[in-house]
């Protein structure tokens, strides 16, 4: 990282499954970022943090904050909070990063990143599934031109939870934001579109399976994008056996990788990316392969090498655009984009119909 000065004071708002997970350890990893304060009421979440953390300072609430002096604050927060606490720190004049959905519409993104571009500051969205290993290999090998022409896309994001577990993430309430549609939906829509472009039309098929569900469990969605290839986007918690995680077709080859990337699973585990240290590498078994006409159950073809995961990757592109000015790892506009087709999923879900997205001012 180039610049020079002391560590960027990052203030962590939100210490549940995200907070924990994903985003205090990743920050605490990276050179120039310090953390320095958690918000959470909760004694017992105190507690945990402090044990990792041991410097950290706390907060109760979001407006303790913004006075601090901080130069990042980090809202890892239920999805309903993210825009109204966004705008509360832009307005505080501090850098931003969001976890995702960034906001429940399109509109309201676009509206928190123009809130950003007046005020001269960072805002990003943490699409963190961007460095899963397996997705960056494919980034890699798609850009080779080794399978050709692409001509379909297909991401699964499946795992078998039978029983409900409970919260705002599996909620019907619309203001909850709930529902597998905006919370793996946001991933695998957000990969679509890094990889191919731009989305022009979106079919939807939004189900809810398990007894007592209230939002979507089952939702599939069909991409086409502007340059004609088609995705096709898979989540589910009621897979019963689990396809691969991505199957790509070209008109040359195709490329075919099972398993999740191991970063999540990881981190849950209490693991910490160090340096020096191996990171998210994955397993042998779960190599990726390229091929044609093979059809053994690893999917055929030859193994190909597996880039590891890099979720530190994002918060030293944070860290950067920060000292230097450099454009943030994922931008809100992205975010919008990803918006737009999950809006026009539920669009098409709810009418039985192929929904047109056309860019933001569009006629």
């Amino acid at each position: 990282m180039t610049g020079t000065g002391p560590p960027l004071r990052v203030g962590l708002i939100g210490y549940g499954l995200a907070g924990s997970v994903f985003h205090a350890p990743l920050i605490a990893a990276t050179e120039g970022l310090v953390l320095d304060t958690i918000v959470t009421s909760k004694p017992e979440r105190q507690e945990q943090a402090r044990a990792e953390f041991p410097d950290v300072r706390f907060a109760a609430t979001p407006d303790e904050v913004w006075g601090r002096g901080l130069d990042l604050v980090v809202i890892a927060t239920p999805n309903k909070t993210h825009v109204a606490l966004a705008t509360a720190a832009l307005r505080a004049g501090l850098a931003v990063v969001v976890d995702k959905p960034v906001a429940g519409t399109a509109a309201e993104a676009r509206t928190l990143a123009a809130l950003a571009t007046e005020r001269g500051l960072l805002l990003s969205v943490f699409q963190n599934r961007r460095w899963d290993g397996d997705f960056r290999t494919l980034t890699r090998v798609v850009k080779s031109g080794e399978l050709g022409r692409v001509q379909r896309f297909e991401s699964r994001f499946e795992r078998w939870r039978p029983r409900l577990k409970g919260g705002w993430r599996e909620s019907g309430a619309p203001e909850d934001i709930g529902g597998l549609l905006y919370d793996l939906g946001s991933h695998v829509v957000d990969q679509a579109l890094t990889l191919f472009g731009p989305a022009v039309r979106v079919y939807a098929e939004v189900d809810v399976r398990r007894e007592g569900a209230e939002a979507d469990d089952d939702t599939f969605i069909a991409v086409t994008h502007a340059d004609g290839v088609r995705s096709h986007l898979s989540m589910s918690a009621t897979a019963a056996q689990l396809g691969p995680r991505f199957r790509v077709l070209g008109s040359e080859a195709g490329f075919v990788s099972y398993g999740l990337d191991p970063q999540e699973a990881a981190l849950r585990a209490g693991e910490r990316p160090t340096a020096g240290a191996a990171w998210g590498q994955v397993a042998e078994a779960f190599r990726a392969r390229v091929g044609a006409g093979e059809s053994p159950p690893t999917g055929g073809g030859r193994p190909v090498e597996t880039l590891p995961g890099d979720y530190p990757a994002y918060y030293a592109a944070v860290a950067r655009a920060l000292r230097d000015g450099t454009p943030p790892p994922v931008t809100a506009e992205e975010a919008a984009a990803t918006l737009d087709v999950l809006e026009a999923a539920r669009r098409s879900a709810d009418e039985g119909v192929t929904v047109t997205v056309r860019p933001a001012g569009a006629p």
